[in-house]
């Protein structure tokens, strides 16, 4: 397991290379990377802030949750913050596990924690000036599934 919060950028491939391989309990390894995306067709960046020590210890309890509630052999979350260009990746996860459907579930758990609870706070910066980003409903709900599910 582990968590990296970094303003510096990354490489996906480089995040994932060598991520369950020399396993013999892994049969799957999911991974997603998110990217800043403008919704607005205005955005120029995005600015991430956090509180360093607080941010990692949150994502570790969450990854530490999704370990034992689908048995995984492995997690690894990445997140960046700073000032971020429009289609720079912001986050990747990755999971592994025995089965493919653990590792879906538990990486689509972990992205739905980071989108809605993960502490950072997110400004878009537009010709108009910066304005926080607001939490969605959608990501609400999505959260809220897994409240219930086993």
């Amino acid at each position: 397991m582990r968590v990296t919060v970094q303003s510096a950028p990354f490489d996906p491939a480089a995040f994932l290379a060598g991520f369950g391989a020399g396993r013999a309990d892994v049969g799957a390894v999911v991974s997603f990377t998110g990217l800043v995306r403008d919704d607005s067709g205005q955005m120029q960046a995005l600015e991430i802030e956090h509180y360093p020590g607080m941010t990692e210890s949150a994502i570790s309890a969450i990854i530490s949750q999704a370990m034992a509630r689908w048995a995984l052999a492995d997690a690894r979350v990445i997140h960046r913050f700073g000032r971020l260009a429009v289609g720079e990746p912001i986050m990747a996860v990755a999971t592994a596990a025995r089965h493919r459907a653990a590792a879906f579930a538990a990486a689509e758990f972990l992205m739905d924690y980071l989108k809605s609870r993960a502490p950072f706070w997110k400004k878009e910066i537009g010709p108009a000036g910066a304005a926080w980003v607001v939490a969605k409903e959608g990501d609400e709900a999505a959260l809220g599934r897994w409240r219930s599910e086993p």
